[in-house]
């Protein structure tokens, strides 16, 4: 395998699952992950929130951990970065209204380097105006989004993942192990 650079985008109150466990996991087999956030520096936190499935209506959401950048927003440039993965929780419906966060998106699309979103991720990649077409999974509540884009809402189950050429979609953080297979399998290709 050869290590990848991986461009994370993440944001206060990102849920937790979703954004430790893809950087730790990636790291973990080699490659390097930068996780940014606008407004944020190297070193600087975000807030994160554990978002569970407990028989309710829709998730419950518990504070979380907070969780440290390593890179910094401002500097970096998506071409120097093989891939991107962008977790779910709130932070993307704030992030999709930053112009530069948009463009970044779209940068990996246009490249078509791989992609792994997960959950209410799909809000940013709907703003971003990369889904027409698409086949794309998310927390069902984003169906919307994905069709209003012009994607195609793919309805799985909450442990299941979808790939639809570069991008690699799941509805929440039970599909990590098929979401991370996925997109493990594009970064090695």
């Amino acid at each position: 395998m050869t290590s990848k650079r991986i461009l994370m985008i993440t944001g206060d109150f990102t849920e937790d699952y979703e954004t430790m466990v893809p950087f730790q996991a990636l790291m973990a087999v080699g490659h390097q992950v930068d996780a940014v956030c606008p407004g944020k520096a190297s070193g600087d936190t975000v807030a994160t929130a554990i978002h569970d499935f407990e028989g309710d209506q829709t998730y419950s959401e518990k504070p979380g951990h907070r969780f440290a950048l390593n890179a910094d927003f401002e500097r970096i440039d998506p071409a120097d970065y093989d891939a991107l993965v962008v977790p779910g929780g709130r932070a993307p419906e704030y992030l999709r209204l930053n112009q530069d966060v948009l463009a970044m998106v779209r940068h990996f699309f246009e490249a078509n380097k791989p992609v792994a979103a997960i959950c209410h991720g799909a809000q940013l990649l709907a703003a971003a105006n990369v889904l027409k077409g698409r086949q794309c999974s998310a927390y069902p509540a984003c169906q919307p989004e994905v069709e209003l884009a012009g994607g195609h809402f793919a309805s799985i189950e909450v442990s299941e993942a979808v790939t639809d050429g570069n991008l690699v979609t799941a509805p929440a953080w039970p599909a990590h192990p098929a979401w991370l297979a996925q997109f493990m399998a594009l970064l090695n290709q």
